[in-house]
């Protein structure tokens, strides 16, 4: 189906990052800004709420200011807006829809409300404008979403269109990579942090248990971070330094063997065409390295810069839904379901 040209303008606050980006047919990126506030949550260990919106606040203002600047536009070269309406930090979800909501009644373009998991998914049609153009995901299509909160399995026969197969039961594998993490005093964010461990670790020396649920598509990683505590509690009986780098290339190696085995064998299942994996933890190397290493499908991965939070991935979605003749009320809350219908 041939979707009509637009220009959109996202913003995305859904957690610690203030971001906004222009994208232009859903597919090319114009510009894309993302103040961080990795920084300021390390000193927690995590993300703080609370402070995560007051920093929203004062950088929401200066971020779209310089998106617009970078990609040489004003809001009249604008056709439509998106935000992310959920899930995510309450708080922080505010600023964001209260400043789209004002920049759509100052200008009167039309606004778009963008679930932040449909979001995910979509960064793997967005390109560099300028760039060579890469091939578009194709129609059946088994999306593998693994963030810091959720991690599931999406099959899309077309655009907007989902059957979630499963979920995680408890901990995401974000999620159980950032309390390893803590359990290896390795610090914050424990994706990253994980990863370069590992990268001097043996990921065979501790055979943790990989939780397959056989009979689902669902996952499960509360047990495998469970092992590891356990596994620690045993070493420190016998010796005083850990053996960091192999725990940590033990455990990632756990993660994505379940993660790569799942998808495939449900693409197989369900006759997908290609794979589509996608969320802060298709950042992880290993787990990009085991996906493209495979020969049976194709598989579409976005570059690092998309993986984590950003708003590209947002005008993506919100320009495949406004060319579809999607329109937010004004009135929309910040907290809106999954799977979209």
């Amino acid at each position: 189906m041939e979707l009509k040209p637009a220009r959109i303008l996202a913003l995305e606050t859904s957690c610690d990052e203030t971001a906004c980006a222009i994208i232009e047919n859903g597919r090319a990126l114009l510009s894309s800004v993302v103040a961080s506030q990795m920084e300021i949550h390390a000193r927690y260990g995590g993300v703080y709420p609370e402070v995560a919106s007051r920093q929203h606040v004062l950088s929401v203002t200066p971020v779209v200011e310089q998106a617009l600047a970078q990609a040489h536009l004003t809001l009249k070269d604008i056709d439509a807006l998106a935000v992310t309406q959920g899930p995510g930090l309450a708080g922080s979800l505010v600023v964001g829809m209260n400043m789209a909501k004002g920049l759509a009644l100052g200008s009167g373009l039309p606004l778009l409300g963008v679930n932040h998991l449909e979001g995910h998914l979509y960064s793997a049609w967005v390109y560099e404008s300028g760039e060579l153009v890469p091939p578009a995901p194709q129609f059946p299509l088994m999306a593998l979403l693994v963030s810091g909160g959720h991690t599931e399995l999406n099959l899309m026969t077309d655009h907007l269109t989902y059957q979630r197969l499963g979920s995680t039961l408890d901990d995401a594998a974000g999620e159980a990579f950032d309390k390893v993490a803590r359990l290896l005093e390795l610090g914050y964010p424990g994706g990253p942090a994980i990863q370069k461990s590992a990268e001097e670790g043996d990921p065979n020396r501790f055979h943790f248990p990989r939780a397959w649920l056989e009979g689902t598509w669902d996952f499960s990683f509360s047990g495998l971070k469970t092992a590891v505590l356990y596994e620690i509690r045993e070493l420190q009986k016998k010796t005083h330094t850990l053996p960091v780098p192999d725990l940590a290339a033990s455990f990632q190696k756990a993660v994505v063997d379940v993660l790569f085995k799942k998808t495939i064998n449900a693409a197989r299942e369900f006759g997908a065409k290609e794979i589509l994996v996608a969320g802060g933890v298709s950042a992880n190397r290993m787990l990009r390295q085991t996906f493209r290493a495979q020969t049976e499908f194709p598989v579409h991965i976005p570059p690092l810069s998309l993986c984590t939070d950003n708003a590209a991935m947002i005008a993506s979605a919100g320009y495949h839904r406004y060319a579809l003749g999607h329109v937010s009320q004004m009135d929309m809350d910040v907290m809106p379901t999954w799977p979209l219908p």
